[in-house]
This record gives structure tokens, sequence and C-alpha cells, in this order.
């Protein structure tokens, strides 16, 4: 991609990198490397996944029986609101875009760090304090609210440890604003010369529209999320009809900001599948400008869609129409990005490496959460799903068999490069497998018992519907040993893993041009890009051209899009 940078793609490892720059626990708590940063997230987001794994794990024990055997009632709902928040807030949302675009995103572009590194790290311990007031709400009691934290309950009636938790979930946002604003200026003001809009990396685009949303969308739910803890603490008449408050404007507010974020959480893994995707199938993205602009109008469309989550309601039918209108056409930008990706697939030189296992998973598993959504779209259907396990098993096809699956395949697709060391192979296939088999066996039947009439959140239920939660119980635990094979061997390789090759997956892209592991600020000499993103099918010979042979007309017009 650049001929700046040609000669210095082998691997020493007695050169300076961005591990070995420094030593101590002072250097990396106060570093300004975004690459050493996405490790902090990578280390912090890991114990998280660990925690509302454990609480998930819980759950699915309690429910292979119909009584109440392992917790009470109050227990049991604190367990399943307590892995919601730290799943969702403090795992997925910020997973792929600050553990991965923060290792990859200035690299990508051409720049030797983010725009504001300050602003990074400070992003970092806002999620550290926000995650740390959660884990202590969670230590002195729990929380028994649902996720959702839906009022009245929230802000009344619960005797639980919300305004805590609510602190930190509102401190964590800041963490996603600050990302957000990062990435934006990174993106329009550190691009490497050539670098145009239209040879960006996918993986770019994804980012720059997840960050617009981060940025648009995290200080509704925190301004709600506040006046949440005001009224229980002050008991202003917001939210609570006994003082005058509308609960429905509760339910307005946090799903404006709640329906945009499961994008914050799927589009920057719809980037990630497109840079594996092309290099294990040795192809150009298909439809490159519309994969581009799919994940724009994805960030547009998802601010108009949350009505959807409360046709139950009493909202006006019209509105009612109108929000499954537009979420009908939500998923239009989605299935291009799908049927792109496949076309890509098609009579490409397809290789099962780890990371295209996990990008195939994801696309097999996100498409049946994309369109069991719809089902949830149209009023008719919604009345009598709305609010069963058949929320659950789509929910969860989309954030974990589609934003987990996509993030494990980024972290096997760059580990190579930012650690230094090849985890195995074989383990790699394995826990793929694993968690595929074991998350279809898991969540599928609760499509079933979701249709059957099984409400969500209950945790005494008719026998009758014990087999299938019993299959459901058996599937968590394949799943949870392939999630726990992956802590096993990527830790493992970083001690006995063989050395990575400077690009162990002749992959395209800056990235893969700098030693491995990257020099602490990316590039010896500032690239300049000559050609298009995924280049794959090009000679090797021909990768490296002039500066000279750039179009500066094609540049200048491309160049109006900031």
């Amino acid at each position: 991609m650049s001929s700046a940078i040609s000669s210095h793609t082998h691997t020493n490892g007695s050169e300076e990198n961005y591990l070995n720059t420094s030593y101590g626990i002072r250097s990396w708590l106060l570093t300004l490397d975004h690459k050493r940063i996405g490790i902090l997230y990578l280390i912090t987001l890991s114990l998280f996944f660990i925690v509302g794994g454990i609480f998930a794990s819980m759950i699915r024990i309690e429910l292979m029986t119909p009584q109440a055997d392992l917790v009470e009632a109050e227990t049991y709902n604190k367990l399943f609101t307590m892995h919601g928040v730290v799943m969702i807030f403090f795992f997925l949302l910020p997973s792929v875009p600050a553990v991965l675009g923060n290792l990859v995103l200035p690299i990508m572009i051409g720049a030797k760090d983010v725009a504001f590194p300050r602003l990074n790290l400070l992003s970092w311990y806002c999620l550290i304090f926000g995650g740390g007031l959660a884990t202590l709400a969670i230590l002195m009691g729990g929380i028994d609210t649902g996720w959702t934290f839906y009022t009245p309950y929230s802000s009344t009636y619960s005797n639980s440890y919300v305004a805590l938790a609510l602190t930190g979930v509102f401190i964590n946002g800041f963490s996603s604003i600050l990302t957000g604003v990062n990435f934006v200026t990174t993106v329009h003001k550190m691009r490497a010369p050539g670098m145009t809009w239209f040879r960006l990396p996918l993986f770019i685009w994804a980012q720059y529209a997840t960050s617009l949303l981060m940025i648009l969308g995290t200080p509704v739910v925190a301004i709600t999320l506040l006046l949440v803890a005001l009224e229980r603490l002050l008991k202003i008449g917001i939210f609570d009809p006994s003082l005058g408050g509308d609960p429905v404007l509760f339910q307005h507010l946090f799903w404006f900001y709640s329906h945009p974020a499961v994008y914050i959480m799927i589009v920057p893994g719809f980037g990630v599948i497109s840079e594996v995707i092309a290099c294990f199938a040795r192809k150009r993205i298909f439809g490159y400008s519309f994969v581009a602009f799919s994940s724009l109008a994805i960030a547009v469309l998802g601010f108009l869609v949350w009505g959807h989550h409360m046709f139950t309601t009493g909202q006006s039918l019209y509105a009612g129409m109108v929000f499954s209108f537009i979420t009908f056409l939500i998923a239009v930008p989605t299935a291009i990005k799908i049927f792109n990706w496949t076309a890509t697939l098609y009579k490409g030189s397809v290789s099962l490496d780890s990371p295209m296992l996990f990008a195939l998973g994801f696309i097999g598993l996100f498409t049946i959460g994309g369109l069991t959504g719809l089902f949830l779209s149209t009023l008719a259907t919604d009345i009598h799903l709305h609010d069963t396990y058949f929320v659950v098993a789509h929910f969860h096809y989309v954030m974990v068999g589609g934003m987990v699956m996509a993030f494990l395949s980024g972290l096997h697709f760059w580990w190579p490069k930012f650690m230094g060391r090849m985890y195995p192979e074989v383990c790699g296939k394995l826990s793929a497998i694993l968690i595929f088999v074991g998350f279809n066996f898991t969540f599928f039947p609760q499509f079933v018992v979701g249709y059957l009439g099984m409400p969500r959140r209950y945790h005494v239920y008719p026998e009758e519907f014990q087999i299938l939660h019993v299959l459901s119980t058996a599937g968590a635990t394949v799943l949870g040993l392939g999630y726990l094979l992956m802590f096993i061997y990527l830790p493992w390789s970083l001690i006995k893993g063989r050395k990575a090759p400077a690009n162990p997956w002749k992959a395209k892209g800056l990235e893969w041009e700098i030693p491995t592991p990257p020099p602490p600020h990316n590039f010896v000499d500032m690239p300049v890009v000559t050609q298009e993103a995924y280049a794959y099918e090009e000679e090797d010979g021909e990768n490296t051209t002039s500066e000279e042979s750039t179009d500066p007309e094609q540049a200048n017009q491309e160049e109006q899009l900031v």
C-alpha cells in the first residue's frame, strides 16, 4: 500500500516496540500510546466479561428446573440485571471501538497516534471509575431493576443500590463520548498523504459511523439516567406517576439512545468482518462504496426506530406503523453488507483460519438475529412475542452471535501483529467451533420457548418448558468451554507461542507493513498511500508504486466529503 515503509516490514525481536519501550506499572497507567491503551481496555473488558459470564452461568443453572432451586426470586432479579448491566455497558459497548479501534485505527490511516492521546487515556479511566462504582453496587448487594432501569420501579420502588449503579453507567458514558470525539477527529485530520476517503479500509468507515452514534446518542441516556437518580434521591416528579411524572417518557428517552447503542455495538463488528473476509478470500470487498455508505445509513436510521420497543405501551397506531416501516428500512443497509460479503466469498481463494471461522460464524448467527428482528418489528407478531424468550434469543443472536464473534474474529486476526506471538491455530479453530455450536444450542431453543409463550425474567415456569431450558443450559456449557479455551491459549501464546512474522495472513493495509510488534510511534517515515484498499488481486511486486501515480483530481474530489 505504501512505498515509504516497505523497507521496514521485517520482524526483529531486538528492535524497540511499544511493548518494550518502557517497563513498570506506572509506564502503563500513564501511557499516551494508543496501542498500550488498547491493551489496557482489553484486560479490563476481559475481567468484565468473566464477571458477566459468571452471572449468566448462574441464571442458566437456575433455569434447569421449573422450581426455584438455586436462588430466590429477588436474587434472580439481581442476577439477570447485573449480567445485563455488566455485559452491555462495560463489555459490549466499548469492545470493538475501544479495544480494536485503539489498536489499529491510527495505524490503518497512517497516523502516529490518535488526535488527543490524553483524552484517550482519560476515556479508559472513565471506564475504570464507572465500572468500579457498578462493581461496588454489585458487592454491596446488587441491583434488581433490569438492565433497562425502567421507571417507576428504578426511581421509586426498588430497594437495591440503583443510584450507585446509575452513577457508574453515567461516568462510563463519558468514556464513549471521548472515544467518539477522538476517532472522528483522527479520521478527519490525521490521514496519511494519499489516504483519501475511498481508500480508507472499511473498518475505518464503520468506526467513524460508530463514533458519530457515540457522540450524538450517549448524552441522551446519560441525562436520562441522571434524571432517574435525581427522582430517586430528591423525589422530583419526572417519571413517577404518583409525583406527576410519566414512565413512558423514560422509555422514549432510554430507547432513543439504546437502539442506536445496538449499532454502537454491532457496526464496528461489521468493519472487522470486512477486513477478515477480504483477507481470507484474497479478494477486494464486493461493492466497497455500498458497504461503506451502508454503515453511515445504519447510523442515521438507527436514531429513528426506537419506538419499535414500545408497541405495547399504548402509543399511537400510526406512530407504531411509522416505526415498523423504518425498522424494516434499516434492514436494507444491513442486508447490503451480508450480500456483499457473500459475493466477496464467491470464487474467492478462501482459507479457513481461525479469524475466518469466527467471521463466518458471525455471518450465520447475525443473519438469524437480524431476520428474527423483523418478526419483532411487525406490530401484530410483536404483541405476541414482546417480553418473551423470543426477544432474549433475538438479542443474543445479534449481540453475542454477532458482536462477540466479530470481536473475537478481529482479536485473533490482529493478535499476532500486536502481541508478536502466534497462538495455536488448532485451539483457535476448536474454540470457534465450540462457541458456534454451543451458542446455537443455548439460544435457538429460546426462540421456541418464547414463541410458546414463556415470559422472560421468570425463574419459576411451567414444567412443559423444562426440556428446552435443559437443552439451553447444556448448550451454555459448551459455549462456556469455548470461551474458557480461548482464555487459556491466548495468554499461553504470550509466553510459549512462536514469534509472529510481520504479516502472517499476507493481508493488505498499513498495519501489516510495519514491524511486529509495532514501534512506539507506528511509522519511522510518513507512509504515502497509492492504492485502493484490499488490493489482493495485485501481485506483490505491484504493491509499491510511486507517489506520482496518485490521481490528484480524484483525490481532490474525494476530499470534498470532508
